[in-house]
């Protein structure tokens, strides 16, 4: 290994030291994905009219508090009896499908809402999904 710096080597750490510009921060998108202020629910054993009522109410009141992100925690269908009832669509009570629906349909909602996304797995995966709420003015 060459120990010798040479001039323009030096010539540019000189610069550099003399300057006042600030190297970018690479880790400050990091830093601002973990400034989330999250709240989760989870709307296990609610029917579909009160859930739609629960995550109204707890969108507007996270709104409100300035969270940053909800994540719903809807369940996977699973233990819905819905297979039973030959005149229900299997999905059409589900809460994994009706309560998105309930919001992206809900103008007052979508209003405070910037985006929605399925959880990552160890928030729920397919069983959950997350709201990113708009900063509250």
């Amino acid at each position: 290994m060459n120990d010798d710096i040479s001039n323009k080597n030096k010539k540019d750490w000189e610069n550099f030291i003399s300057s006042s510009d600030k190297l970018p921060d690479k880790d400050i998108k990091s830093q601002l994905d973990k400034s989330f202020k999250t709240r989760s629910i989870d709307l296990h054993g609610f029917s579909l009219d009160e859930a739609n009522k629960k995550i109204e109410s707890f969108i507007i009141e996270s709104h409100a508090l300035n969270i940053n992100k909800i994540i719903v925690v809807t369940g996977k269908g699973l233990h819905s009896q819905n297979e039973k009832n030959p005149y229900v669509s299997k999905d059409l009570s589900i809460l994994k499908h009706s309560v998105p629906e309930f919001i992206f349909k809900n103008k007052n909602l979508m209003n405070v809402i910037k985006d929605i996304e399925v959880a990552k797995i160890e928030d729920g995966g397919s069983g959950a999904f997350y709201i990113f709420l708009k900063r509250n003015k």
